[in-house]
């Protein structure tokens, strides 16, 4: 692993936020202050949102093994999880979170470390990089609706799965919600983990290639200071947006009242 930073997926990781804090902030004013923005509830403003998810999962899976402590980064990265989860039930229940994409981020790196760590005490030799980034996107592919009931991709449904699949809220963490769950940011292991690993095997094939590698040292400083600081960012944005958005809500009804 590596031990020092490569300042440009810093950078791409602040951009990320910089994207994620605009796309909630336009969130609020749609969802708070009542204000209609056609294109953003629009296929333009789904695409926008995929994008950062995207962003955010294949950069996560990509630096894993650029982490000094993966197994520590990711159980803080839970712990985050099941901390917005806890807060957003409480303060927010018609907006609550449950399964969010902290929680995914943070158990996708447990997962890898659990089966890194088995596929390094069996003596196994690693598996090819580009077969498992060909095998992942496959995956991804295949079971992007699966949270849906069905195989395939977007709207090209392949076909249904078994309703049973679905009977219990209680492997929704898996990606078959129960007909009772529900959540705001639902980011379930299928398919998402399969992004995830596409990320990681795509590090797999040129982690080792130290001349692209040297090229993701150089950074934008401002973006990425703000990436290396994603989830205190993370944790506080929306609270502070909807602060924020609740004030010019209450200022504006002072003043026309």
């Amino acid at each position: 692993m590596s031990r020092g930073r490569y300042n440009l997926l810093d950078a791409v990781r602040g951009a990320l936020i910089i994207n994620m804090i605009l796309y909630h902030a336009l969130y609020d004013v749609v969802h708070i202050l009542g204000i209609p923005i056609e294109w953003y509830t629009g296929p333009i403003g789904y695409i926008w949102q995929q994008g950062i998810c995207w962003g955010f999962i294949l950069l996560s899976g990509f630096c894993f093994r650029l982490s000094k402590r993966p197994l520590r980064h990711g159980l803080i990265v839970l712990g985050a999880g099941v901390l917005v989860t806890l807060v957003t039930a409480i303060a927010m229940p018609s907006e609550r979170i449950i399964f969010g994409v902290l929680y995914l981020l943070g158990l996708c790196a447990l997962i890898q470390c659990a089966v890194w760590a088995i596929w390094s005490r069996l003596g196994l030799p690693p598996f090819p990089a580009a077969l498992g980034l060909i095998l992942a996107a496959l995956a991804f592919f295949l079971t992007r609706e699966v949270p849906s009931g069905y195989i395939g991709f977007e709207g090209l449904r392949l076909f249904p799965l078994p309703q049973w699949l679905y009977a219990s809220d209680y492997l929704a963490v898996l990606g078959l919600p129960g007909p009772n769950f529900w959540s705001s940011d639902y980011f379930p292991l299928i398919p998402w983990l399969c992004l995830y690993l596409c990320g990681y095997f795509l590090w797999r094939l040129i982690g080792s290639r130290q001349r692209i590698m040297d090229r993701l040292r150089p950074g934008i400083r401002p973006l990425s200071f703000i990436g290396r600081h994603s989830l205190l960012i993370y944790l506080l944005h929306q609270p502070a947006l909807m602060g924020i958005f609740l004030a010019a809500q209450l200022a504006t009804g002072l003043t026309t009242g």
